[in-house]
């Protein structure tokens, strides 16, 4: 019912400024349709491509496209194999002959349709990866201007042990991340934890771990459905 006042409402504005008559009504509709759509972007900060930091990310996605599969399109972006040079953090040029891929990031974050930005991180000696801290570290460029303000942020982290310092690196990340005005969610009802906590208890198996499973999941649902509310 509210998708349809919405529209209704759209339409009506549209009407007032002779939009309908210039576009035709199913133009006008197209429109306010694209207009609530929302981009979820989910980075894994993993040395090890598709392991199981990204295989958690990938069920926050899941469940982040089951709350609106018509309005959320979601993308999974693995830093693991990717040149990521430190300088431009400083204010320096890319040294001559360094590929710098962070520019391709930074185009997914940089797209106006952006509702949401989940990063996840393994845990080293209780704290975020080396490539977690050098893609907060990039993502500095956005704070120049605020553009990330106001969109919605959630973290994932994954231990070797149940209890292995994954509420720590999601603490690290919700702090770089809320520098930049960034709204944070955690999983949410009806556990409301911090985020998302997965246990690598095998095998590089993350699916037996029930608990962590049903964090990033809620995780994934909380930050679609506040995305979601903000785009309206």
């Amino acid at each position: 019912m509210r998708d349809n006042v919405n529209r209704r409402s759209f339409l009506g504005a549209a009407a007032g400024a002779g939009l309908g008559t210039v576009l035709g009504t199913n133009a006008v509709v197209a429109a306010a349709e694209a207009a609530e759509k929302v981009k979820i972007v989910a980075v894994s900060c993993s040395p090890r491509k598709g392991k199981t930091t990204a295989q958690g990310l990938q069920i926050v996605l899941d469940a982040a496209k089951q709350v609106a599969p018509d309005r959320i399109d979601t993308i999974l972006i693995e830093l693991a194999g990717l040149s990521l040079p430190l300088e431009p953090a400083f204010g320096q040029p890319v040294p001559e002959g360094v590929r710098d891929d962070f520019t391709m990031v930074a185009e997914q974050l940089a797209d106006p349709t952006l509702g949401a930005l989940i990063v996840g991180s393994p845990v080293h000696y209780a704290n975020m990866s080396t490539l977690c801290k050098i893609f907060i570290d990039r993502l500095g460029m956005f704070r120049k201007d605020f553009r990330l303000s106001g969109k919605v942020a959630g973290a994932l982290a994954v231990g070797a042990a149940r209890s292995g310092g994954q509420e720590l690196v999601l603490r690290c990340i919700h702090s770089a991340l809320i520098c930049h005005e960034m709204l944070l969610v955690g999983d949410g009802k009806p556990t409301g934890h911090f985020g998302a906590t997965l246990w690598n208890n095998s095998n590089d198996d993350i699916s037996t771990d029930e608990f962590g499973v049903k964090t990033a999941a809620n995780l994934g649902r909380h930050a679609a459905e506040t995305a979601l509310r903000l785009a309206r």
